[in-house]
């Protein structure tokens, strides 16, 4: 079995490739999502619809990463995430973002179980306002 750190690479990894079925292959059932205003969207499921929507609304999305500490079962990870917002398909320059992230994964029997996302999406709301 991987270790959690690994589990935690791989699911970055098709996180950044935009692979919706290896992200569902990586995650628990009942894994659960928290966004960085603490909602929290629960089930493989419904997490599969949910990174359809976002890879449609900024599909060049990516996670660079800068620190990864493993502790038990946990892992925390530091880095950027970036993207442009989509307008009818294109990627405007000036729906580029980029901005300073960290996310606490929870890892069970190498899958995840929690991912909790910790970031200011201010850049993003301000983008969606104005398109």
């Amino acid at each position: 079995m991987p270790s959690p750190s690994d589990t935690v690479l791989a699911f970055i990894q098709a996180i950044n490739n935009h692979e919706v079925g290896s992200l569902t292959k990586l995650m628990t059932a009942d894994h659960e999502f928290v966004d960085s205003l603490g909602v929290v969207e629960r089930g493989r499921d419904s997490m599969r619809k949910a990174w359809i929507a976002y890879f449609f609304m900024i599909p060049d999305y990516t996670i660079e990463i800068t620190w990864i500490f493993p502790l038990g079962e946990s892992v925390a990870v530091t880095g950027t995430a970036s993207g442009t917002v989509a307008v009818r398909g294109k990627l405007p320059e000036a729906n580029h973002w980029a901005m300073p992230m960290a996310v606490r994964a929870e890892v069970h029997d190498g899958l995840v179980s929690r991912w909790q996302v910790f970031a200011d999406n201010d850049p993003v709301r301000r983008i969606l306002n104005r398109t």
